[in-house]
């Protein structure tokens, strides 16, 4: 009985401990965006989000539209490479291939390096040697390579998680293995692929450091799409307004934080209810 009471209590407070965990991490979340959110977005308006850059304005639409095309580029560079180099670790390569050792070390150090490292590296490489200046194609550069660790990690978890009957049963209604895998593997596997894709899409959101040496901290009056012309990004106009000593810089700071909570949560809903949608039509 008495081991019985104690295990009864330990339950207890292991339960307890994980639902209290679970709700402060909640808690700051809430508090963190509702700290926010209340302050910045009374202060967006239409010239805010739609006008020339200047120092009544403040605008944040350059950032907005050079954010969303290295997003869309970015995830157009990474997503594939990263998807075919963990098909070839999960479905091509031997088990132990001194090729997969060494792909995957390479992975799990990307992984862990810094972002100003990567900044660093980008600007001597895309910047300097190869001759793209401080623009947006050095700042894609760069962030390709850093969500590579995220999407291939995420991907190889994906494709592993299918089960080998599926595998076989296509196998053996006599289709290759290359039709297994983009008829059978790859769209079952499709909703954690997708979730890698959002944790790359955060990185790419947030990240500030790699991108003052790469795209620089330029802001300009009307947006362009120009890849070699040098323009910051939202998270950077974050920041530059945040450390400048105009009058409302740090208003427009938080309403540019606001922006980027609503942006990311937009994505991330939208990624979410398409890899949802796969997911069943992949069942079905």
């Amino acid at each position: 009985m008495d081991v019985l009471r104690r295990r009864k209590i330990i339950s207890l407070i292991l339960k307890l401990t994980v639902w209290f965990c679970g709700i402060l991490t909640v808690g700051i979340l809430i508090y963190i965006l509702l700290f926010i959110l209340l302050r910045g977005v009374p202060k967006i308006n239409m010239e805010f989000l739609f006008g020339e850059y200047n120092s009544d304005t403040l605008s944040a639409f350059s950032s907005v539209v050079t954010t969303i095309e290295m997003i869309v580029i970015s995830l157009f560079v990474s997503v594939p490479i990263g998807v075919f180099c963990a098909i070839y670790l999960t479905e091509y390569a031997k088990r132990g291939n001194k090729t997969v050792k060494v792909i995957r070390l390479a992975v799990d150090t990307l992984a862990g390096i810094p972002s100003i490292v990567f900044g660093l590296f980008g600007m001597i490489l895309f910047v300097k040697l190869l001759g793209f200046r401080a623009s947006v194609l050095s700042g894609i550069c760069t962030l390709s390579i850093m969500i590579l660790p995220v999407i291939i990690s995420s991907s190889e978890e994906a494709i592993k998680s299918v089960p080998d009957m599926y595998r076989e049963g296509s196998l053996g209604l006599g289709a290759g293995r290359l039709r297994t895998v983009f008829r059978i593997v790859l769209p079952t596997a499709m909703p954690g692929i997708l979730s890698g894709v959002i944790l790359a899409i955060g990185r790419i959101v947030g990240e500030t450091a790699a991108l003052i040496f790469t795209s620089g901290t330029n802001v300009l009056k009307n947006p362009t799409l120009d890849l070699m012309a040098s323009q910051r990004t939202l998270a950077i106009h974050m920041y530059m307004l945040a450390s400048e000593g105009l009058p409302h810089s740090k208003e427009m700071a938080f309403a540019t934080g606001s922006i980027l909570i609503i942006i990311v949560f937009l994505v991330n809903y939208t990624t979410t209810k398409l890899a949802g949608r796969i997911g069943r039509l992949s069942d079905e």
